[in-house]
């Protein structure tokens, strides 16, 4: 019997004047309707309105209480105007887990939940309404905080919000509409003021792509990781313990590894997993073609495999 279809809900959120009409207008303007019959549901009414040249092909429906937002509903309403997507312009004061978890039908999946914030009032929001913000950013796929200055920019990294979130996807807008990359270099997804970093399995690829692009923020840390052995002659004294990674499917499989160096692995087995202690040092690797993360080992224990032996990248 063949599978049900499954509509790709993308859901929007953020306090009030945050920039959320306008960054539907955005996505709506790109194309992101043409092809698709869309259902924009309107959770909270801003200053801001849809702009009506790309509406042709959506349909908006304005709710005013979160008590209406019933799988029922939503799915009638969803085949009322036959559409294929679902945005959700979603009120600030309302939780992101009450939608997925009491509100979405079973044939509704969420594809991405992208959090705005007004850079301005950032900071006070997060005194006041810490837990309805904080909820919205743990959750999110893709944060952007726009309106920013340079000043407020720096002022943000130095909160360090990858703390909160660490798959998300960071953006800071500037005010003339330009944007730039949360992680610039000197922000770590990670606490490096610890004395010890311990990398959690599901941690484990966003570690490896942060110390492969910015080495020096690792320069002298000491970090623990679960890891397969692995000893390619090639290499000499030096081995390389890693992660296989799949990136978008099983034919797109690829091995995360460091270049480690200081400890005997002769009586430990090639692909055995094991628990690594090193400390971080930026040096010169032939196969890095010049300098990178090198680790030097303290100690490798045997352990068991994690529950989910592939990363996810």
């Amino acid at each position: 019997m063949a599978q049900d279809k499954v509509y790709p809900v993308y859901l929007i959120a953020g306090f009030l004047d945050s920039g959320k009409t306008s960054f539907i207008n955005g996505i709506l303007s790109d194309g992101f309707a043409l092809e698709d019959r869309t259902l924009l549901l309107c959770c909270e009414e801003g200053e801001t309105d849809y702009d009506a040249k790309f509406l042709r092909n959506v349909t908006v429906l304005s709710v005013d209480e979160q008590e209406e937002l019933t799988p029922y509903f939503l799915e009638a309403q969803r085949k009322k105007c036959r559409a294929n997507q679902v945005i959700v312009e979603f009120n600030g004061m309302w939780q992101i887990q009450d939608f997925y978890v009491n509100s979405m039908p079973q044939n509704w999946a969420l594809y991405q939940i992208i959090a705005l914030a007004d850079g301005p009032s950032f900071e006070m929001y997060a005194k006041n309404m810490a837990s309805l913000m904080m909820e919205k950013l743990r959750n999110a796929d893709m944060i952007l905080i726009n309106r920013c200055t340079p000043e407020l920019c720096t002022a943000l990294r130095q909160k360090n919000l990858r703390l909160v979130n660490r798959r998300a996807d960071i953006f800071l807008e500037l005010e003339d509409g330009s944007s730039q990359d949360y992680m610039d270099g000197t922000v770590s997804a990670f606490d490096l003021e610890q004395p010890v970093i311990h990398v959690s399995d599901e941690d484990y690829g966003l570690w490896y792509v942060e110390i492969m692009d910015n080495p020096q923020m690792y320069a002298g840390k000491t970090v623990v990781f679960r890891a397969i052995m692995c000893k390619p002659p090639q290499y000499g004294r030096y081995f390389t313990p890693g992660r296989f990674a799949m990136v978008c499917c099983a034919e797109d499989m690829s091995f995360l590894a460091v270049a480690c160096i200081g400890y005997d692995v002769s009586k430990i087995p090639e692909r055995a997993w094991v628990e690594v202690t090193a400390e971080a040092r930026v040096e010169h690797w032939d196969p890095y073609e010049g300098d990178g993360p090198v680790l030097h080992v303290a100690s490798i224990v045997p352990c068991g495999k994690p529950e989910n032996e592939v990363v996810q990248m």
